[in-house]
């Protein structure tokens, strides 16, 4: 028997997401990122995402059951973009969060892809902590439109 964090799929209990987890996606995103409106000023990317489009097209993975957390990601031709990364506020702190930046390093080399990418808001200052100590270094920041985003690669050895 498995766990809520040992689901159908990887061994890490992160599996494709299918349409029926498509109103999961958007409550756990909305719930990760909604605090953060009034501190940048504007809805977060991941927000507006066509949710349902992303799931559609294999790009998004999630844990939990119910789900708890997830990630978007986009393979191109020499990385793997992380678009997004998402853990319910009352599923952090259990290592959702490492168990899913661990699973997109896998997807990558699955892919054979060299290296993560990423960006952040650069008010969004927690994740300017946390993706150093997983291997992520700054690339650079640059605006986007009303965005300014500390952008990040990991490579993969």
């Amino acid at each position: 028997m498995t766990d809520a964090t040992e689901d159908a799929g990887t061994p890490e209990g992160i599996r494709p997401a299918l349409a029926a987890d498509v109103p999961a996606v958007r409550a756990v995103t909305d719930a990760a990122y909604h605090h953060y409106i009034a501190r940048i000023g504007v809805v977060p990317k991941p927000m507006e995402a066509d949710h349902a489009d992303d799931v559609a097209a294999g790009r998004v993975f999630v844990t939990g059951e119910p789900v708890n957390g997830l990630v978007v990601v986009e393979a191109f031709e020499d990385h793997l973009f992380l678009d997004s990364i998402a853990v319910h506020p009352g599923a952090q702190g259990l290592g959702v969060g490492r168990r899913l930046l661990a699973f997109v390093d896998a997807h990558a080399r699955t892919l054979g892809l060299p290296e993560v990418r990423l960006y952040t808001n650069a008010l969004m200052w927690e994740n300017q902590k946390i993706y150093p100590k997983y291997g992520y270094e700054v690339v650079e920041r640059r605006v986007d439109g009303p965005y300014d985003r500390v952008h990040y690669r990991k490579r993969l050895g």
